[in-house]
């Protein structure tokens, strides 16, 4: 035999880390799995362009279909291959996952399709005037007669896939975390609410009832802000007996079942276990929640905005509330004036309760807090001297609302917050703007049997749990120190004690007492190094 021939790489590598620093090749699997994944989507693309596919039924079959199975042989190949156990090798040195060329252009395109959907419809070939669909929503009809006997919308069209993302992206979550039996408890979870309450019930209680409004059953005010419009109101009131007991089911969402909720489990049980919006971004997001930002700047601007939006929200649905309610108290029980006193009511006693009861807890957050209580009453003492039928001050009602829809509901929770996932990290919406996880937040942090428990002494500070944190908590900070984490932004995802290597963090809901414990940490043995602490 002849020697052998070594051939070596010309190619320099700057790394001085003892194991491989590049993320790891596809393998052949993979890249077959790409392909077929890729002409599942070429077809959507080619509806775009209007393409005029001959059965329109049989095409969006086999695009959704080769989309479903191109991921779950891609998800097969990148992680049954492997043992069980954390799985993100590489994804500071993928440009996918590493704000790379190729995450920023996948950026720029789920912007670009949200910019479409929200704003110019007939891009994507939805029908004006009377006429019919054309482009991707006409490769919708089909599918959308037969569940609720209508044409498609871009609506339809965006819950189409926005519902296919979930589910093929959460069967790859399953697989990646199937180490963790909390992880693939809840992602069946948020799979099954948007496949059934969000997606499928809906367009059946149409076919069934087509003068009832729609209605998401797992979506809660403030998040349906629009749920107490007059005109859905009237819709419901007119829909009969379904139609009230919709009305009532909502209410109690808000102030019965949500609180009961949130006592016993945190805000994790609709953050993390049936949002549609926790959903994406645990599944299809799940690749892009290192990229959160963990400054200490970063958690001060999110306090503000979500809390401003907070307030924003409760002044926009009290003032469209209160521009269709009557004056003469023979006419009507809820008058504008006593919708106006019921809401300040409601508001102080909540701001009593917290002052007298919580206001160590909240530490400097109830400075915040007094400011946002003050400016709303503030706002409804103004409705009361500064109004007519259908205005606030110089401004319409309805255009508060529009503007809530435009700014909060449109550009911050689809443009930015799902067309950002690569860029900022799979929860821009759930940290910044989401009205309903910051009230979640604030009965969180004061009251509720949820904690995440420490064990410090057994921490190696290896940071795995704050790098994956998609809300941007410091989990190591906690760890380190034994100190149980309660923060009104945690999600309760689970995802810090899944990829820590050493059982230290655990979710629990325990008795309040001893909750939050800042004080009464462990750091080893070392009295003297305690009594330095408590002295801060």
């Amino acid at each position: 035999m002849g020697p052998k021939k070594i051939i070596m790489s010309n190619k320099i590598n700057h790394s001085m880390s003892l194991a491989k620093p590049e993320a790891n090749d596809l393998s052949t699997k993979q890249k077959i799995a790409l392909a077929i994944g890729f002409i599942g989507l070429f077809i959507l693309i080619l509806a775009i362009f209007n393409t005029n596919f001959p059965n329109k039924g049989q095409f969006l079959t086999t695009s959704l279909l080769l989309i479903f199975i191109g991921t779950v042989l891609f998800a097969n190949a990148a992680y049954l291959t492997q043992s069980k156990g954390i799985k993100n090798d590489g994804v500071w040195f993928k440009s996918f996952t590493s704000r790379g060329i190729t995450g920023w252009l996948t950026g720029v395109g789920l912007t670009l399709f949200y910019i479409a959907l929200y704003f110019y419809p007939e891009l994507l070939g939805l029908g004006v005037n009377g006429n019919s669909n054309t482009g991707l929503v006409s490769l919708f009809d089909p599918f959308s007669q037969i569940l609720s006997g209508r044409p498609a919308s871009q609506w339809f069209v965006y819950g189409t896939l926005y519902t296919v993302a979930i589910l093929v992206f959460g069967y790859k979550f399953m697989l990646k975390y199937r180490h963790n039996r909390y992880q693939q408890i809840r992602t069946g979870s948020v799979m099954f609410f948007q496949l059934i309450f969000a997606f499928l019930i809906p367009e059946i209680m149409y076919r069934l009832n087509a003068t009832l409004p729609y209605y998401d059953l797992k979506s809660i005010w403030p998040l349906n802000y629009y749920n107490f419009e007059q005109y859905r109101i009237d819709g419901f009131i007119s829909a009969g007996n379904i139609g009230l007991g919709l009305l009532l089911f909502g209410v109690l969402s808000i102030f019965v079942i949500s609180p009961i909720l949130t006592y016993k489990y945190g805000k994790r049980w609709y953050c993390s276990w049936v949002c549609g919006c926790g959903a994406l971004a645990e599944t299809a997001g799940d690749s892009f929640r290192h990229l959160s930002s963990k400054k200490t700047s970063t958690w001060k601007f999110e306090r503000w905005l979500i809390h401003a939006v907070l307030v924003f929200v409760v002044i926009m649905t009290t003032a469209v509330i209160y521009t269709y309610l009557g004056y003469d108290p023979e006419k009507y029980w809820l008058t504008k004036d006593v919708f106006l006193v019921s809401v300040g009511v409601l508001l102080t006693l909540v701001f009593a309760l917290v002052m007298v009861f919580k206001r160590k807890a909240l530490g400097k957050d109830a400075f915040y807090g007094a400011i946002g209580y003050f400016v709303i009453i503030a706002a409804l003492i103004a409705f009361h001297y500064f109004n007519s039928d259908t205005k606030l001050f110089i401004f319409e009602a309805e255009t508060l609302r529009s503007s809530y829809g435009f700014f909060i509901g449109a550009i911050f929770s689809g443009v930015i917050g799902t067309g950002f996932y690569p860029i900022f990290g799979n929860r821009v919406w759930c940290r910044f703007g989401c009205p309903f996880a910051a009230i979640l937040g604030f009965q969180q942090r004061l009251l509720s049997k949820f904690r995440v428990t420490t064990n410090g002494g057994q921490c190696i500070s290896c940071g795995n749990c704050s790098t994956y944190c998609d809300m941007g908590i410091d989990v190591r900070a906690y760890a380190q120190k034994g100190e149980n984490i309660v923060r009104s932004s945690c999600v309760g995802c689970g995802i810090c004690s899944a990829v820590c290597p050493r059982g230290v963090l655990k979710l629990e809901n325990d008795s309040m007492k001893g909750r939050i414990n800042s004080n009464d940490i462990l750091l080893g043995n070392n009295v003297d190094l305690m009594d330095f602490v408590n002295q801060k």
